[in-house]
């Protein structure tokens, strides 16, 4: 019932589309860890993939590729658990973005989107 924001139809679609697999762990009181999060439920996040320079590989370098998918402006958080050397918005080839140098703050990186808007985040990683 309600809008398809409210009924969380984007999240459904998803869960329908791309269900979880479950895998047996050795370790029954591991502790739960997850690599990002977003703060807000207009935001998807769609890829985290290795970034590339060319045809070589950067293993110091992930790129994660957002977008909002309720038709809203809305400002979120991303979150990771991975040591964050330097962040920065990034085109879809990978190339930072001229003043696209991000802060690392305390809650993550701060992000801003419009309707429908994708953005690609190039995260550096201390070794």
């Amino acid at each position: 019932t309600g809008s398809f924001q409210e009924a969380g139809v984007i999240q459904q679609a998803y869960n329908l589309n791309f269900p979880l697999h479950v895998v047996p762990s050795h370790c029954a009181q591991c502790p739960a860890w997850s690599a990002f999060s977003v703060s807000s439920p207009a935001i998807v996040l769609e890829a985290v993939k290795q970034a590339s320079a060319g045809a070589e590989d950067r293993p110091e370098a992930v790129v994660v590729r957002l977008y909002e998918a309720h038709g809203s402006t809305v400002t979120a958080w991303l979150q990771t658990s991975l040591p964050i050397k330097e962040a920065m918005l990034c085109d879809l080839l990978e190339r930072p973005i001229e003043q696209g140098r991000l802060l690392l703050e305390q809650r993550g990186l701060r992000l801003s989107f419009t309707p429908f808007h994708v953005l690609s985040v190039l995260l550096l990683l201390r070794s």
